[in-house]
């Protein structure tokens, strides 16, 4: 292959999907010489951060070799696929468990076919605590992710390795996923964008569903206008899928620019679970509401009337008996059952406490939670948009959260940082983390704008505003290309 620029490796790392694949299409780069770049920086970088846990040369050059969409939105550009769930073809697929070290993927799913139409290359897969359940990044199999902005922090989780690649510009755009706060939050550590989007938007085929339409797959990325054209990309139910939120009338990414007109915004700066909050979470939420004010929105403080720390209870029982029912379906690919030794204490508590809950117990959670999520629903249809913390709290120190905790009430009782993230993934109304504040010192923090359910376009539209007028591509992480 050519060799690797300085010219070429500033263009990459300055420029985003959208703009990549522009120059792809217009000939004045090769999706070939794209692959290369990104290949040369994760090795350059990825050393010191231990985002991306396999390095996918091979496959993508023989992508780039048999041809990518030329006319595509992303054509040539090269992407992450997080270590979790999502399958590409012949990529491993090991949820990051030792368990399952050596499968690999049997067949696309459905989101992947999308993403190869829309002209990605899958240059790797991203590191991500075992199935995901923590909201930092330190595996027992890959070892830790560090954050880009600093090396002894976490960069959140689940989907942290993806983030903190973004975030150091390895790649412009990295898939994520959410089933309590999995995207956002690594936004908010590592500075990126991060969008769950609605409950249904983006179907989950193969799978027929997973935690009630509670856990998405998506993306993080470094602009509004990424996160926009990748939902425009990836987007849309399969006929008879469970939920089908309505769409758009036109694309997400010409929403997105669209300003929007004066909107009634709701704001808290209050846990709803009554746990503390750091003082720079609340000048965040507080800042970017002034700011809004300015532009002549309406902004109201009000608190969610939820009672987060029940909700987190039933839904916490609620997850653990389809997280064991995973881990049986995944059995065939193994070939034999998981034990206790071949999983993290967390995950093998997960699964026994799965195990151990009846039919009638886990319908009484779900009908919980439906009631739950109109209950939330409700309590914020008189805003347009509501605001919280992404966290309460800065990036903490690697090693807090610990999957060797092997009492699982006592784990998922440290969650409380992660507070305002898993109320929208019961109810699944949109929630979007935005880069918009750092803490004194120096690390970011994001803020979360939820949207009614089904409207992403709104949320869309006033991140952009709130790009332009907070801005913070100008503002690169130490860790870096």
């Amino acid at each position: 292959m050519g060799s690797v620029t300085a010219d070429l490796v500033r263009l990459y790392a300055d420029s985003d999907a959208v703009a990549l694949g522009a120059l792809v299409r217009a000939g004045e780069i090769t999706a070939a010489e794209l692959v290369e770049t990104a290949l040369s920086v994760i090795d350059r970088v990825n050393p010191k951060l231990n985002a991306v846990v396999h390095r996918l040369e091979d496959m993508a050059r023989a992508q780039v070799e048999a041809g990518v969409p030329r006319d595509a939105p992303f054509a040539g550009v090269p992407y992450l696929l997080k270590e979790l769930a999502s399958m590409w073809e012949g990529a491993p697929l090991t949820n990051c468990c030792a368990w399952l070290r050596g499968v690999r993927a049997p067949a696309d799913s459905e989101v992947t076919r999308r993403i190869k139409a829309a002209g990605f290359v899958l240059v790797g897969k991203s590191n991500a605590p075992e199935n995901g359940w923590a909201i930092t990044t330190e595996p027992r199999l890959y070892g830790a992710t560090h954050n880009p902005w600093r090396e002894d922090v976490t960069p959140g989780g689940s989907s942290g390795g993806s983030a903190a690649a973004v975030a150091a510009h390895l790649v412009p755009l990295a898939e994520a996923s959410d089933g309590a706060g999995s995207i956002r939050v690594p936004a908010s550590c590592c500075g990126v964008v991060g969008l769950k989007p609605s409950r249904g938007r983006v179907t989950i085929a193969p799978f027929g569903d997973f935690w009630y339409g509670g856990a998405c797959f998506f993306c993080v990325s470094r602009t509004v206008r990424d996160t926009a054209a990748y939902l425009d990309a990836v987007a849309g139910a399969l006929p008879g899928d469970p939920y089908t939120p309505p769409a758009p009338a036109g694309r997400w990414r010409e929403l997105a620019e669209r300003a929007p007109q004066r909107l009634r915004i709701g704001f808290t700066v209050t846990p709803p679970d009554g746990s503390a909050i750091d003082p720079e979470a609340v000048r965040a939420v507080q800042r970017t509401a002034h700011l809004l004010e300015g532009l002549g929105h309406v902004l109201e403080e009000r608190n969610m009337a939820l009672d987060a720390a029940q909700a987190w209870r039933t839904y916490t029982r609620m997850t653990p008996v389809e997280s064991a029912a995973l881990f049986d379906a995944m059995e065939p690919l193994v070939g034999r059952p998981v034990t206790e030794a071949d999983v993290e204490p967390v995950t093998w508590a997960i699964i026994q406490r799965g195990r151990s809950l009846g039919a009638v117990q886990h319908a009484t959670d779900v009908n919980a939670l439906r009631v739950l999520s109109r209950e939330i629903a409700a309590d914020l249809l008189p805003y347009d948009v509501y605001i919280t913390p992404t966290l309460t709290q800065k990036p903490r120190p690697l090693g807090y959260w610990n999957m060797n905790e092997p009492d699982l009430d006592r784990y998922n009782a440290k969650w409380t940082d992660a507070v305002f993230m898993f109320p929208f993934n019961l109810s699944g109304l949109p929630a979007l983390s935005l880069p918009l504040h750092w803490s004194a010192d120096g690390l970011p923090m994001g803020v979360q704008l939820v949207g009614r359910s089904g409207d992403e376009a709104t949320l869309l539209a006033l991140a952009r505003v709130l790009e332009q007028e907070m801005p913070w591509r100008d503002r690169p992480p130490p860790l870096r290309v």
